[in-house]
Protein backbone atom coordinates (compact mmCIF):
# COMPACT_ATOMS: atom_id res chain seq x y z
CA UNK A 1 0.00 0.00 0.00
CA UNK A 2 1.35 3.68 -0.83
CA UNK A 3 1.94 5.88 1.86
CA UNK A 4 -1.13 8.24 1.67
CA UNK A 5 -2.88 4.84 1.49
CA UNK A 6 -1.58 3.95 4.86
CA UNK A 7 -1.68 7.21 6.45
CA UNK A 8 -5.48 8.21 5.81
CA UNK A 9 -6.36 4.46 6.50
CA UNK A 10 -5.24 4.95 9.49
CA UNK A 11 -6.57 8.16 10.51
CA UNK A 12 -9.69 7.07 9.74
CA UNK A 13 -10.00 3.81 11.68
CA UNK A 14 -8.51 5.41 14.78
CA UNK A 15 -11.43 8.63 14.13
CA UNK A 16 -13.81 5.27 13.63
CA UNK A 17 -12.80 3.20 16.79
CA UNK A 18 -12.65 6.59 19.32
CA UNK A 19 -15.93 7.16 18.08
CA UNK A 20 -17.44 3.40 18.05
CA UNK A 21 -16.17 3.14 21.36
CA UNK A 22 -16.87 6.52 22.84
CA UNK A 23 -20.00 7.06 21.48
CA UNK A 24 -21.93 3.98 19.62
CA UNK A 25 -21.28 1.81 22.60
CA UNK A 26 -23.03 4.15 25.39
CA UNK A 27 -26.30 4.28 23.48
CA UNK A 28 -27.72 1.13 24.90
CA UNK A 29 -29.28 0.44 21.34
CA UNK A 30 -31.41 -3.09 21.72
CA UNK A 31 -29.34 -6.12 19.72
CA UNK A 32 -26.46 -5.25 18.31
CA UNK A 33 -24.02 -2.10 18.01
CA UNK A 34 -23.99 0.10 15.06
CA UNK A 35 -20.37 -0.92 13.70
CA UNK A 36 -18.64 2.52 12.66
CA UNK A 37 -15.31 0.45 11.81
CA UNK A 38 -16.66 -1.54 9.08
CA UNK A 39 -18.73 0.81 7.44
CA UNK A 40 -15.26 2.72 7.56
CA UNK A 41 -13.68 -0.62 5.86
CA UNK A 42 -15.92 -1.07 3.28
CA UNK A 43 -15.77 2.47 1.97
CA UNK A 44 -11.85 2.01 1.82
CA UNK A 45 -12.32 -1.57 0.19
CA UNK A 46 -14.98 0.03 -1.95
CA UNK A 47 -11.69 2.52 -3.65
CA UNK A 48 -8.57 0.17 -2.65
CA UNK A 49 -10.27 -2.84 -4.10
CA UNK A 50 -9.78 -6.44 -2.43
CA UNK A 51 -5.99 -6.61 -1.71
CA UNK A 52 -6.18 -2.66 0.18
CA UNK A 53 -9.09 -3.42 1.75
CA UNK A 54 -8.27 -6.77 2.99
CA UNK A 55 -5.06 -5.28 4.50
CA UNK A 56 -7.38 -2.45 6.00
CA UNK A 57 -9.75 -4.62 7.75
CA UNK A 58 -7.17 -6.79 9.22
CA UNK A 59 -5.32 -3.64 10.65
CA UNK A 60 -8.93 -2.14 11.87
CA UNK A 61 -9.90 -5.29 13.20
CA UNK A 62 -6.54 -6.03 15.40
CA UNK A 63 -6.87 -2.29 16.80
CA UNK A 64 -10.39 -3.08 17.53
CA UNK A 65 -9.16 -6.49 19.39
CA UNK A 66 -6.09 -4.64 21.32
CA UNK A 67 -8.15 -1.20 22.51
CA UNK A 68 -9.82 -1.75 25.76
CA UNK A 69 -12.73 -2.44 26.55
CA UNK A 70 -12.42 -5.33 24.32
CA UNK A 71 -13.25 -8.51 26.18
CA UNK A 72 -12.63 -11.33 23.34
CA UNK A 73 -9.82 -12.95 21.87
CA UNK A 74 -7.18 -11.01 20.25
CA UNK A 75 -6.97 -11.58 15.99
CA UNK A 76 -10.67 -12.65 16.10
CA UNK A 77 -12.08 -9.21 14.79
CA UNK A 78 -9.36 -8.99 12.57
CA UNK A 79 -10.17 -12.35 10.90
CA UNK A 80 -13.72 -11.08 9.90
CA UNK A 81 -12.67 -7.67 8.72
CA UNK A 82 -9.93 -9.13 6.74
CA UNK A 83 -12.21 -11.37 5.20
CA UNK A 84 -15.10 -9.04 5.12
CA UNK A 85 -12.18 -6.11 3.27
CA UNK A 86 -11.22 -8.69 0.80
CA UNK A 87 -14.92 -9.53 -0.13
CA UNK A 88 -15.97 -5.94 -0.26
CA UNK A 89 -13.30 -4.86 -2.56
CA UNK A 90 -13.96 -7.91 -5.20
CA UNK A 91 -17.31 -6.48 -6.05
CA UNK A 92 -15.38 -2.91 -6.88
CA UNK A 93 -16.36 -1.36 -9.90
CA UNK A 94 -13.94 -1.62 -12.47
CA UNK A 95 -14.33 2.41 -13.64
CA UNK A 96 -15.20 3.25 -9.82
CA UNK A 97 -18.88 4.47 -11.06
CA UNK A 98 -22.24 3.20 -10.30
CA UNK A 99 -25.72 4.90 -10.92
CA UNK A 100 -27.76 3.45 -8.30
CA UNK A 101 -27.40 2.86 -4.35
CA UNK A 102 -28.77 -0.36 -4.88
CA UNK A 103 -25.49 -2.21 -5.02
CA UNK A 104 -23.59 -0.15 -1.86
CA UNK A 105 -26.90 -1.13 0.14
CA UNK A 106 -26.66 -4.66 -0.77
CA UNK A 107 -23.12 -4.76 0.33
CA UNK A 108 -23.32 -3.08 3.22
CA UNK A 109 -26.41 -5.48 4.92
CA UNK A 110 -24.36 -8.76 3.67
CA UNK A 111 -21.29 -7.09 4.90
CA UNK A 112 -23.21 -6.68 8.41
CA UNK A 113 -24.82 -10.17 8.41
CA UNK A 114 -21.39 -12.03 6.82
CA UNK A 115 -19.42 -10.29 9.88
CA UNK A 116 -22.16 -10.96 12.91
CA UNK A 117 -22.03 -14.96 11.25
CA UNK A 118 -18.55 -14.82 11.16
CA UNK A 119 -17.80 -12.93 14.54
CA UNK A 120 -20.18 -15.60 15.84
CA UNK A 121 -18.88 -18.75 14.05
CA UNK A 122 -14.98 -18.03 15.53
CA UNK A 123 -16.48 -17.63 19.09
CA UNK A 124 -17.84 -20.54 19.19
CA UNK A 125 -14.82 -22.50 17.78
CA UNK A 126 -12.94 -20.81 20.84
CA UNK A 127 -16.18 -21.10 23.32
CA UNK A 128 -17.49 -18.23 23.45
CA UNK A 129 -21.49 -18.49 23.65
CA UNK A 130 -22.54 -15.32 23.89
CA UNK A 131 -24.57 -15.02 20.94
CA UNK A 132 -26.68 -17.75 22.12
CA UNK A 133 -27.75 -15.74 24.67
CA UNK A 134 -28.45 -12.78 22.99
CA UNK A 135 -29.92 -14.16 20.06
CA UNK A 136 -28.68 -14.75 16.86
CA UNK A 137 -31.29 -13.51 14.78
CA UNK A 138 -32.03 -10.51 17.08
CA UNK A 139 -28.22 -9.58 16.43
CA UNK A 140 -28.47 -10.36 12.61
CA UNK A 141 -31.47 -8.01 11.80
CA UNK A 142 -30.48 -4.92 13.81
CA UNK A 143 -26.84 -4.90 12.77
CA UNK A 144 -28.03 -5.04 9.38
CA UNK A 145 -31.06 -2.09 10.13
CA UNK A 146 -28.15 -0.25 12.03
CA UNK A 147 -25.17 -0.22 9.70
CA UNK A 148 -27.66 0.38 7.13
CA UNK A 149 -29.35 3.28 8.38
CA UNK A 150 -25.75 4.68 9.28
CA UNK A 151 -23.91 3.52 5.89
CA UNK A 152 -24.89 6.59 4.06
CA UNK A 153 -23.60 9.04 6.19
CA UNK A 154 -20.24 7.50 6.29
CA UNK A 155 -19.36 4.80 3.33
CA UNK A 156 -19.59 7.74 0.71
CA UNK A 157 -17.22 10.53 2.67
CA UNK A 158 -15.07 7.40 3.00
CA UNK A 159 -15.02 6.79 -0.46
CA UNK A 160 -14.40 10.68 -1.04
CA UNK A 161 -11.49 10.80 1.04
CA UNK A 162 -9.62 7.86 -0.49
CA UNK A 163 -9.95 8.82 -3.95
CA UNK A 164 -9.03 12.61 -3.21
CA UNK A 165 -5.93 11.01 -1.15
CA UNK A 166 -5.32 9.04 -4.87
CA UNK A 167 -5.86 11.87 -6.62
CA UNK A 168 -8.24 9.82 -8.44
CA UNK A 169 -9.83 12.01 -11.63
CA UNK A 170 -13.49 10.52 -10.46
CA UNK A 171 -13.18 13.29 -7.09
CA UNK A 172 -12.52 15.87 -9.74
CA UNK A 173 -14.71 18.70 -8.98
CA UNK A 174 -16.34 19.05 -12.80
CA UNK A 175 -20.34 18.16 -12.47
CA UNK A 176 -19.95 15.32 -14.80
CA UNK A 177 -17.65 13.50 -12.60
CA UNK A 178 -20.09 14.22 -9.64
CA UNK A 179 -23.09 12.96 -11.36
CA UNK A 180 -21.51 9.43 -12.40
CA UNK A 181 -19.23 9.09 -8.56
CA UNK A 182 -20.08 5.82 -6.85
CA UNK A 183 -20.83 7.72 -3.69
CA UNK A 184 -22.98 10.62 -5.62
CA UNK A 185 -25.18 7.46 -6.84
CA UNK A 186 -25.18 5.74 -3.63
CA UNK A 187 -27.03 9.65 -2.33
CA UNK A 188 -29.22 9.99 -5.46
CA UNK A 189 -30.17 6.34 -5.47
CA UNK A 190 -33.03 7.28 -2.46
CA UNK A 191 -31.74 8.06 0.57
CA UNK A 192 -33.41 11.06 0.40
CA UNK A 193 -30.18 13.54 0.64
CA UNK A 194 -29.81 16.48 -1.84
CA UNK A 195 -26.35 16.50 -3.40
CA UNK A 196 -24.33 18.75 -5.71
CA UNK A 197 -25.08 17.41 -8.96
CA UNK A 198 -28.36 18.08 -9.22
CA UNK A 199 -27.21 21.54 -8.43
CA UNK A 200 -25.16 21.64 -10.87
CA UNK A 201 -27.43 20.75 -13.62
CA UNK A 202 -29.61 23.30 -12.86
CA UNK A 203 -26.61 26.05 -13.00
CA UNK A 204 -25.71 24.78 -17.03
CA UNK A 205 -28.79 24.79 -17.46
CA UNK A 206 -29.30 28.61 -16.63
CA UNK A 207 -25.78 29.53 -17.74
CA UNK A 208 -26.52 28.14 -21.28
CA UNK A 209 -30.15 29.89 -21.46
CA UNK A 210 -28.07 32.90 -20.73
CA UNK A 211 -25.92 32.89 -23.28
CA UNK A 212 -29.15 31.97 -25.11
CA UNK A 213 -30.39 35.48 -25.11
CA UNK A 214 -27.12 36.94 -24.96
CA UNK A 215 -26.73 35.44 -28.62
CA UNK A 216 -30.68 37.00 -29.23
CA UNK A 217 -29.78 40.52 -28.40
CA UNK A 218 -26.47 40.40 -30.09
CA UNK A 219 -28.28 39.77 -32.89
CA UNK A 220 -31.07 42.05 -32.74
CA UNK A 221 -28.09 45.12 -32.38
CA UNK A 222 -26.23 43.94 -35.31
CA UNK A 223 -29.71 44.05 -37.40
Amino acid sequence: MRVNRILLSAVLVVVALVVQVSVLARLHLPGAVPDLMLLTVLGLALVYGHVGGALVGFGAGLLADLAPPADHAAGRYALVLCVIGYLAGLVKPETGRLKSATGPMVVVVAAALGSTLLYAGVGALVGDTAARHVGLGSLLFTAALYDLLLAPFVVPGVMALARRAENDPLAESGSAAKATDISSGWLSGGTGLKIGSQRNGLRVKAARARMARAGRIKGVKRL
